[in-house]
């Protein structure tokens, strides 16, 4: 399609939500102008931060790095947007700097939670943020320390906790709910992923909330609210992101508290000439299209490659959030996809689990065999799968990918237990006893 002469800016871009939205926008409209306005100088990899403390050699090695000038996409980058003129169609930039804009896209992302905790502001407190500056502060506050309390036992707190153990870190994880990543997986998942945390060394107060900080003026250690004190040269907080939508507020764009600035199905804001994609956009779920509060790479890269193609004619549609992620932890991983039985059964859904165990590779006396932990959630009246959760190599997360595509396809049981599984003994499982089919068919004989 042609966007000759068009202007396409995208807010916020370095990342998961604004690269994609503007090669997409390059490759639907090859002769638009397309640019993104990075206010960073240097981006970061978000879900590559905790390993910048553990895997990585240096946060360099985190860097978002493309050749934008081969895409055909200009850089902006220290160029930070503090104002829309939606009346001239036009930004503005903190340096006094004005964009026009045909359309115009919004990736401005999320940004930290800071929870109300006493003396909280003490020296070597930290927070994870999306930032090259500050995560090289934190980076640098941290040596020389030995104990280190991580604040929330979500995937920035457990995969924090796998990595600080790589350098030697005595870790304690904190965590309000009864276990880590409780949002995420189902009880049995959740406890597969503490024991592998006990397994490495990082100790866990799972049930317990932290009351204050304690100390003078550097951080000295803990209270939790059962009175329990612990310890510590350094706290890093990791409970969650706040949608960063101000801007869009200050634009007059409609906008939910909670949810984001609000978007339809072609991710066209209250202005149809202006996009919002990632953290900062409204989203609903797949299975009841309620308002949804997942943020997840995935679903920014979703949102904009169905913006990118929207910008002048609607062609994509998005049909809602499915929840697919995965971690690891050394060797081990886990992955979700679509409900888990709690969310299930919260929404009233009727549903039937099928189970699996089975070796990643064939026969299984094969070299680096794992044990892949499978369960599978079905829809109980029409058998469409809804769900499924994983543990084991690191195959895991694209088992995930697998099922959401199977899941955003509505395939049945029968249609999951009979699909022609290619496989190859040193890295699939064997065709007789596919991870998936062998628990479709599980699922399959619990039909009444």
């Amino acid at each position: 399609m042609s966007g000759r002469g068009k202007k396409i800016p995208v807010i916020g871009g370095g990342s998961a939500g604004g690269f994609p939205s503007a090669h997409t926008a390059k490759r639907f409209y090859r002769d638009a102008k397309v640019s993104i306005i990075e206010k960073e100088e240097k981006t970061l990899v978000p879900c590559g931060i905790p390993y910048i403390f553990g895997t990585l050699s240096s946060i360099d090695e985190d860097l978002f790095k493309v050749d934008y000038e081969k895409y055909g996409i200009e850089l902006m980058a220290g160029e930070k947007v503090d104002e829309i003129k939606r009346g001239e169609k036009k930004v503005r930039t903190e340096k006094g700097r004005e964009i026009g804009y045909d359309k115009l896209v919004l990736a401005t992302g999320s940004r930290s939670i800071m929870p109300p905790i006493e003396n909280s502001d003490l020296e070597n407190v930290f927070i994870i943020e999306k930032d090259y500056e500050h995560t090289k502060r934190v980076l640098d506050g941290l040596r020389g320390k030995k104990k280190i309390v991580l604040v929330g036992g979500g995937f920035v707190g457990v995969e924090l906790g796998d990595e600080l153990r790589k350098r030697e870190y005595d870790v304690t994880v904190v965590e309000v709910l009864p276990h880590c990543l409780q949002l995420v997986f189902d009880d049995e998942f959740c406890e597969l992923v503490e024991n592998k945390l006990r397994e490495i060394g990082v100790k866990l107060q799972t049930g317990r909330k932290i009351e204050r900080m304690l100390g003078k003026k550097k951080v000295e250690g803990v209270e939790l609210d059962d009175g329990t004190k612990m310890d510590a040269d350094a706290v890093i907080i990791t409970v969650g992101t706040k949608k960063n939508v101000e801007l869009a507020k200050e634009a007059g764009l409609k906008v939910d508290d909670t949810f984001g600035v609000k978007v339809d199905e072609y991710q066209r804001t209250s202005d149809e000439d202006i996009f919002a994609v990632g953290d900062c956009a409204y989203k609903f779920s797949f299975f009841t299209k309620k308002p949804s509060s997942v943020m997840l790479a995935s679903v920014a890269s979703m949102e904009a490659r169905i913006a990118g193609a929207n910008l002048f004619k609607p062609v994509r549609k998005n049909i809602g959030v499915i929840g697919t992620c995965s971690t690891a932890i050394r060797d081990t991983a886990f992955g979700v996809a679509g409900l888990t039985e709690k969310a299930a059964k919260e929404e009233g859904i009727r549903y039937i689990v099928g189970n699996a165990t089975i070796p990643d590779k064939h026969p299984p006396a094969m070299p680096g065999m794992t044990r892949i932990k499978m369960k599978f959630l079905f829809e109980e009246e029409e058998g469409e799968i809804i769900g499924a959760q994983l543990c084991g190599s690191h195959i895991v997360g694209e088992l995930a990918n697998m099922v959401t595509l199977a899941i955003e396809n509505r395939m049945t049981i029968d249609e999951v237990a009979t699909f022609p599984a290619a496989t190859h003994p040193c890295i699939t499982a064997p065709p007789a006893f596919y991870h998936l089919t062998q628990a479709a068919e599980d699922a399959r004989m619990k039909i009444k």
